[in-house]
C-alpha cells in the first residue's frame, strides 16, 4: 500500500480484513453511536444542515472522513424523519491508477453509488503554482465539486471536515494569517447561487473516525496528492502537533479553541470585519 499515499503522509492501517457491509453499517448506529452517530445528528440539528426537500451532493474523496460521511448519510436517509435526496460525487484530479482503483473498489464494497468524473487539477495546479500548489488545487477542487453538484441539481454540497479540522483551521489562521477566522458548519457559495456547503462531521473527533475505519477493515485513501506531497511540508501537520503538545499542559485545550469561535467578545477586540468591511474599536470609542 506504499504507493497509495503521498510521501510523509500517515497511513491508516486496518486492524483486520474488511468486515461484512451490514456489520459496518450497524456499527455506526450501535458501537459508535456516542462518538459518531450522535455527534452527526447533533450537528445536523444544531445548524439545520439537512432540511425537507434538500438534494445533497456528498463529496467523496475516498479518504476516511468522506467514506464515513457517506455511510452516515445513507443511514440518515434510511432511518430519518426528513425527506431528502442524495448524490455521491467523486472527482479524480489525476490520481495514480492504483489510487483510483482503490477509491472505486471501496465505494462498490460499501454500496456508495458514486458519480466519478475526471479533471486535470493536479497537473494544472502544478503548472501554474509550482512552488506551493495546495491553495490553487484546493480552490479548483472546490469549484469542480460545486459544478458537479449544480449539474446534478443539488442545493447543498457536503464536505467531510471534522472537529479537528475546525480547530486546526482556527489556529492556522491565528498563527499564520494574522486573523481570527474559523471553519463554519455551513455557508453559502459565493460563485454558485443556490448552493450551500455543509459540514455534518463538525462535532466528530478525528480519532474516532480513524478507529471506525480501522475496525471496518477498509483501506482508505490517505494523502493521494501527486504534486505537493513530494515537494513541501504541510503546516496543518505542524499545527496538529502543536495542539497535541498544548494538550499536555492545558486541560481541554481542543474544546477551548473550538468554543472560542462561539464566544468572541466584540467589545474587547481591536477590529473586526463584517460583509467585507473592516471596523475598528475606535469607531465607538468615546474619551
Amino acid at each position: 500500500m506504499s504507493n497509495l499515499a503521498g510521501k510523509g503522509c500517515e497511513i491508516i492501517v486496518p486492524f483486520d480484513e474488511r468486515q461484512p457491509l451490514k456489520d459496518i453499517e450497524r456499527s455506526i448506529i450501535k458501537r459508535y453511536r456516542k462518538h459518531l452517530w450522535s455527534k452527526f445528528i447533533k450537528a445536523i440539528r444544531d445548524y439545520n444542515l439537512v432540511e425537507e426537500g434538500d438534494k445533497i451532493a456528498v463529496a467523496i474523496s475516498g479518504g476516511k472522513d468522506s467514506l464515513l460521511m457517506a455511510k452516515m448519510f445513507q443511514e440518515l436517509k434510511r432511518h430519518g424523519q426528513v425527506n431528502f435526496e442524495l448524490e455521491f460525487i467523486a472527482m479524480d484530479p489525476g490520481y495514480h491508477e492504483d489510487i483510483r482503483k482503490l477509491l472505486v473498489d471501496n465505494c462498490e464494497y460499501l454500496d456508495i453509488p458514486i458519480h466519478l468524473f475526471d479533471s486535470r487539477i493536479f497537473e494544472i495546479a502544478d503548472e501554474i503554482a509550482k512552488d506551493y500548489p495546495c491553495y490553487m488545487c484546493a480552490r479548483m477542487r472546490r469549484g469542480a465539486l460545486y459544478s458537479k453538484a449544480e449539474e446534478l441539481g443539488c442545493n447543498k454540497l457536503a464536505l467531510g471536515h471534522h472537529y479537528d479540522d475546525v480547530i486546526e483551521t482556527t489556529m492556522l489562521n491565528l498563527l499564520c494569517s494574522a486573523n481570527f477566522k474559523t471553519m463554519l458548519p455551513k455557508l453559502h457559495s459565493t460563485n454558485f447561487d443556490g448552493i450551500q456547503i455543509i459540514r455534518p462531521l463538525y462535532y466528530i473527533r478525528e480519532e474516532h473516525i480513524v478507529r471506525f475505519i480501522q475496525n471496518s477493515g477498509i483501506w482508505p485513501l490517505n494523502c493521494a496528492c501527486m504534486v505537493a506531497a513530494k515537494k513541501t511540508g504541510n503546516k496543518r501537520y505542524e499545527i496538529k502537533d502543536l495542539i497535541k503538545s498544548l494538550g499536555e499542559n492545558f486541560k481541554d485545550v481542543e474544546k477551548s479553541i473550538f468554543k472560542a469561535a462561539e464566544n468572541v467578545n466584540i467589545d474587547s477586540v481591536l477590529g473586526w470585519q463584517k460583509d467585507g468591511v473592516k471596523h475598528s474599536f475606535m469607531e465607538n470609542f468615546e474619551d
